[in-house]
């Protein structure tokens, strides 16, 4: 068998008296949809923030294609090829696509944009995953929900990163836009990426994931094989209506 593409073992972190994380575990392959799952408090922040590098562990044990790393700063876990997008999106609406796409990173030539260059890899890429804006250059704050996200995931892509994090992505949209982002998560596996969804919407969850990962009071309490079969013993895992004692792969 092959290495998981990330792994992260024995990982615990404490906030003085509370202990957010607690010998918890994750692993993913490359193409592969991972949802990570559990109540408020269960801890799926605290881990998605060791992952992108925010948050420190206590203790912890990451191999990155069964080698050990160290994620100590957002820039360490950029330079493995992690991405994050969170919830907040963190656009600027009085910026067009093409600006947000690139904020903080733009091409110049020289000491003048490269507004061609900037424009022309943003067509390029929101045409690959799909994503129809209006216009590159209307403000993306009069986008839809939908759209927006779509930008705030294809913004992530420009690093060319091997693992996605969406953290909530569908979070305050409608029907319609729901389905966009889950549409574009399906066309991220398709690429070949890592795509880690923290969720409480388990009709999404089972639409677009291959595996769910169960947390409770900052612990692995199941795995399950995507399968509708598995929803009530999912939900009976995040609740703890029951004792769920066996992990099925």
């Amino acid at each position: 068998m092959t290495e998981p593409l990330v792994s992260f073992r024995h990982v615990s972190k404490s906030y003085g008296a509370v202990r957010a994380l607690d010998d918890a575990s994750f692993s993913i392959d490359a193409g592969e949809v991972v949802a990570l799952v559990g109540d408020n408090g269960a801890g799926k922040s605290t881990l998605v923030k060791v992952m992108s590098g925010t948050v420190v562990p206590d203790t912890a044990e990451i191999l990155f294609e069964g080698k050990p790393v160290r994620i100590h700063h957002p820039n360490d876990a950029t330079a493995l090829g992690i991405a994050t997008v969170y919830q907040d999106l963190a656009l600027c609406n009085n910026l067009d696509v093409v600006a947000n796409l690139f904020l903080g990173h733009e091409r110049s030539q020289g000491s003048v944009l490269d507004e061609v260059d900037m424009e022309r890899e943003t067509s390029d890429l929101l045409a690959e995953l799909a994503i129809r804006p209006r216009s590159l250059r209307v403000p993306i704050g009069s986008l839809s929900g939908g759209q927006r996200q779509s930008v705030a995931i294809a913004r992530s892509l420009l690093g060319k990163p091997r693992m996605v994090i969406l953290d909530e992505p569908t979070a305050a949209l409608g029907l319609a836009q729901k389905q966009q982002v889950l549409d574009l998560i399906k066309r991220l596996q398709g690429r070949g990426l890592a795509v880690v969804l923290i969720s409480h919407n388990l009709a999404e969850v089972f639409e677009v994931s291959d595996r769910i990962e169960v947390l409770r009071l900052g612990s692995n309490v199941a795995s399950y094989p995507c399968d509708v079969e598995h929803h009530d013993d999912v939900v009976a895992a995040i609740t703890g209506s029951r004792l769920v004692s066996a992990r099925t792969s």
